[in-house]
């Protein structure tokens, strides 16, 4: 089971975001995300968005940097992918 971090390149808000997602369960994502104090509402269907700031202090907890190809070829592959079809109606 392993949290994969992608790189702070997506902006909004005056700022970069990088996503976290898991490879195994949204359980362990949720886990990860309220250990490292982030709050339930950075949740988007299958991944976590965390600010630039956070992403070193992730990283320590255990997040596992990959590219973005990874990021989301990992994502399809554990079955926990929410097609953007599907994101229609929000959190």
């Amino acid at each position: 089971m392993t949290v994969l971090i992608d790189q702070p390149i997506w902006p909004a808000h005056d700022t970069v975001w990088a996503h976290i997602v898991s490879d195994e369960s949204l359980d362990e994502l949720h886990a990860f995300a309220a250990r490292a104090g982030i709050p339930r509402r950075g949740f988007d269907l299958d991944h976590y968005d965390v600010p630039a700031h956070k992403w070193h202090e992730l990283v320590e907890l255990g997040a596992h940097p990959v590219g973005v190809r990874e990021f989301v070829e990992r994502l399809r592959a554990s079955g926990l992918r929410v097609p953007q079809r599907d994101r229609r109606g929000g959190r």
